[in-house]
């Protein structure tokens, strides 16, 4: 099998608190199985949203139609559209009847690169999905997609590499008006695939995780 697409990460991977999932994420890779062939990207930006006690998350004032996924077990698609353009494409955390999810904001593209450039995005090949409504457009995400199993079926993660602490920066989080002082926010420094303003960010160095501060 693929480097890209083995080992595949297990259940239990993603049964973790939505901050300690969200920094771990970096360096792991997002493939999907389509009829126009596999695409890929290494992930090198995430934002952890911890569900009830997070005012920016979906799942802030509890459990609705769109939502639902947030309260499911660990390790699902929970894809929603973002300003009538973009679908975004995030990772159930934590425990079953508990919101939580990982937002994939930046990847690094692998595999696939035609295809993505196939449904519109023309640039630099480092940028083609340097933001959240980049990866849902390469990806060829819709809502169809909300409710995958990341363990199971065409779309999934692979262990890949793990990103050291040193190499990792750390700040708020982006395009959100709630809740933005939380440090959420996980990028690889040196990548140019992040998206927004480049983390010049809070970078952490074997400090205590913010997960062990906040409620779930």
């Amino acid at each position: 099998m693929s480097a890209l697409t083995s080992p595949r990460l297990p259940r239990r991977y993603f049964a973790r608190h939505p901050v300690t999932l969200a920094r771990d994420l970096l360096g792991r890779i997002v493939f999907y199985r389509t009829g126009q062939g596999l695409i890929a990207g290494r992930i090198v930006e995430t934002e952890a949203y911890t569900g009830e006690t997070d005012p920016a998350s979906h799942a802030y004032r509890g459990r609705t139609t769109r939502n639902a996924v947030m309260f499911g077990r660990a390790g699902y698609a929970y894809v929603y559209f973002s300003y009538g353009v973009h679908y975004c494409l995030n990772v159930t955390a934590g425990q079953s009847g508990v919101a939580g999810a990982v937002l994939l904001r930046a990847m690094e593209p692998l595999a696939g690169t035609a295809t993505m450039r196939a449904r519109g995005d023309h640039g630099p090949e480092a940028r083609l999905l340097s933001g959240p409504g980049k990866i849902g457009r390469a990806f060829g995400l819709t809502l169809a997609d909300n409710g995958r199993d990341f363990t199971r079926g065409p779309l999934g993660i692979a262990a890949g590499s793990p990103v050291d602490d040193r190499d990792v920066a750390i700040s708020k989080r982006i395009g959100i008006s709630r809740a933005v002082d939380l440090p959420y926010r996980f990028a690889v420094i040196a990548s140019p695939s992040v998206s927004g303003p480049h983390p010049a960010l809070a970078r952490r160095r074997g400090r205590e995780n913010p997960a062990a501060s906040t409620g779930r």
